[in-house]
């Protein structure tokens, strides 16, 4: 099959980066799947077995063009495109939309939950390539420390409480995504890290927080903590619920519930409770590119068969009642 995907930043991306790595994992796996795949993106963009096709700022309709021209079979966005767009196409929607506004009705979503939330059925989960995490082998949780990962700026990630219970339980929290001075000798702040940074701070922390206040698209940050054998304490929305299992973390309902979480965590740290390797291995059975790629290369099939993705008469739009950026209650 021959696949376009546009994409303007250049890859890979060197240090922080959400969509951008996704993207990259998802260029080299369909490649590895001997697809013959075209990035139309920043010239000095390199993905291995993927050629490159210079940016020129191109609108969607030369896109179109190119696609055309090329012999393409079908083009993978990764924002949403106009419902008339002249070409076989699916296009991934990585945020929550707006109030009114509407998908194409190819559009991709990157949960279960995401996709109900946008009145969709079709979601392909973001997957990461588990060979640029090492495994933790010798892994045990006796740290009393905890990773928080996120844009710390943002309420809706929840900071403000993680920051509240380090203080108040007298627990260490390395907080990755936000700089600034702390007067807490229990907040240590990482400022935007890399993949190396993010090996290093998980070697020496004992779970990820992740008690998101909206309803979370996917996390790549939770996978990203599973991959390194961390478990994960979680809030509920969003898709969370699919991403933390039983075997790979907690999911809690409120700043009460989490403070339990952790005080439960901290004393049963060593006992088994959750094993490093057995993290990894039961998230990379779900969530690494290779899997991720397959599952793409399915709807792309599916979508060259002449088959609708989600319904063309009631496309993709955001279905609940409050704002996507509304602080929800925890």
């Amino acid at each position: 099959m021959k696949i376009l995907i546009p994409y303007k930043e250049k890859l890979p991306v060197l240090r922080y980066g959400g969509t951008e790595r996704v993207v990259y994992w998802l260029l080299k796996e369909l490649a590895v799947l001997g697809h013959e795949v075209f990035l139309l993106g920043h010239k000095e963009s390199v993905v291995p077995g993927v050629k490159v096709i210079p940016w020129k700022d191109q609108s969607v309709e030369d896109v179109a063009q190119t696609a055309t021209f090329g012999g393409v079979d079908i083009v993978h966005f990764q924002h949403n495109i106009p419902a008339n767009f002249p070409f076989p196409a699916v296009c991934t929607i990585h945020g929550n939309g707006q109030k009114g506004e509407v998908f194409h009705h190819n559009a991709l979503f990157i949960s279960k939950k995401h996709a109900e939330n946008h009145r969709a059925i079709s979601f392909v989960y973001n997957g990461i390539d588990f060979s640029e995490y090492p495994v933790l082998h010798d892994k045990k949780f006796f740290n009393d420390s905890f990773l928080f990962l996120a844009k710390g700026s943002w309420k809706v990630k929840n900071l403000k409480d993680c920051t509240d219970l380090a203080k108040k339980m007298k627990f260490h929290l390395q907080i990755a995504g936000s700089k600034k001075l702390s007067l807490s000798r229990y907040l240590h702040y990482q400022g935007q890290v890399d993949r190396i940074q993010k090996i290093k701070l998980a070697a020496v922390t004992d779970a990820l927080l992740f008690p998101v206040r909206w309803h979370e698209p996917f996390g790549l940050a939770v996978i990203e903590a599973f991959a390194l054998g961390l478990p994960v304490i979680g809030s509920s929305y969003g898709s969370l619920p699919e991403l933390i299992s039983k075997d790979r973390g907690v999911l809690v309902k409120s700043k009460v519930e989490l403070e339990e979480a952790l005080e439960k965590f901290r004393s049963q740290q060593g006992d088994g409770s959750f094993l490093a390797e057995a993290i990894r291995a039961s998230a990379e059975e779900k969530f690494s590119s290779k899997v991720m790629a397959q599952e793409y290369l399915k709807y792309y099939e599916k979508v060259l068969r002449g088959e609708e993705l989600n319904s063309a008469t009631s496309p993709p739009q955001w279905n609940l009642s409050q704002s996507p950026q509304e602080l929800l209650a925890f």
